[in-house]
């Protein structure tokens, strides 16, 4: 049985109106996190992905002990939260929205107080800075202020800080907004690196591409409800839309084939057909075999398949409408 390094059930949370009311339904405050279940297994990355305000954030402070929950039962890093909160503390990291490191202090010296604050020998610190400046390509900067690195090199840091107490599970919040694309790839490496030495990752990010590059399970998050989870391409199968766009070299065999498969768009100016399929190796042999059994020549041909954009807007938009029904 997969040992989970979280697992939430029925988390609630909500913030109260300007009478102090937390009862949504009788004054207006508003409700963050609507009973939502999570079950996140060892070693794995679970990305939670949702619009602004749907409460990601406040999820990563409920787990993280830095905000109470209003309900539910929560397991972390195999510890009771509301029981056993210093356990939990110790055995996670929080790589926040907005990094933690000190520019006034140079990168070696941001690392050697976060040892002092982990209660390590000042031998042990200084061996373990040593270590994660070498392993986050910072060694050449560790004397340098941290106000001269990089963007890209602050968040390397950060992230170096949050490993110096060893965790086993990382809160990584939009780790890397406003990286240039190198940078995000760069710790996109890093965060794969934790994960094969054990470490639990789970991410909050607005970067759609992120998740599906990194996650193995994703969770859709909206209006303080989980409305879709699964891996990336469990939800793209969700969304309608995918279709494989077929050119032929003349009209004559656009007609026959659109004749031949009895589905599609055609679009006789470019000499193209637009044919319904999920994009599977099974459907495109299928496709191109009856095809050929039938000697139809094609030019070019190319598999369009929803993405993580598409899946993001059509559910949460689908959720609005909902929401604006029910009112």
């Amino acid at each position: 049985m997969t040992n989970l390094a979280i697992a939430a059930n029925g988390l609630r949370k909500s913030y109260p109106d300007k009478n102090g009311d937390k009862n949504s339904g009788k004054s207006g405050g508003k409700v963050v996190l609507d009973g939502i279940d999570l079950a996140v297994p060892e070693g794995t990355i679970f990305s939670l992905l949702g619009p602004n305000g749907a409460g990601k954030t406040t999820t990563v402070q409920i787990l993280s002990t830095l905000t109470p929950a209003d309900g539910g039962t929560i397991q972390v890093a195999g510890h009771d939260l509301a029981q056993k909160p210093d356990d939990v503390r110790g055995a996670i990291g929080v790589t926040g929205q907005y990094s933690a490191v000190d520019k006034l202090l140079t990168g070696e010296e941001n690392l050697l107080l976060m040892a002092d604050l982990r209660h390590l020998s000042r031998r042990e610190g200084k061996r373990k800075a040593a270590e994660l400046l070498e392993r986050f390509d910072l060694a050449d900067a560790a004397r340098k202020p941290a106000a001269t690195y990089s963007g890209g090199m602050q968040r390397r840091l950060d992230l170096a800080m949050t490993l110096v107490g060893d965790p086993r599970l990382i809160f990584l919040d939009e780790p890397t907004t406003g990286l240039d694309p190198r940078s995000r790839r760069t710790m996109w490496q890093i965060v794969r690196e934790l994960v094969a030495g054990g470490v639990t990752i789970f991410l909050t990010t607005q970067y759609l591409e992120e998740a599906d590059e990194l996650a193995d399970r994703i969770a859709l998050l909206d209006h303080g409800r989980l409305i879709a989870e699964g891996t990336a391409e469990e939800l793209k199968r969700l969304i309608p839309g995918g279709h494989v766009l077929l050119k032929f070299p003349d009209p004559s065999r656009l007609d026959t084939a659109r004749h031949l498969l009895g589905a599609g768009t055609p679009d006789p100016e470019a000499l193209t057909l637009q044919v319904p399929s999920d994009g599977s190796v099974h459907a495109i042999r299928e496709l191109l075999t009856l095809l050929d059994d039938h000697s139809v020549d094609i030019d070019d041909m190319s598999i369009h398949t929803p993405d993580l954009d598409d899946v993001f807007l059509t559910l949460t938009g689908r959720q609005n409408q909902q929401k604006e029904t029910t009112r």
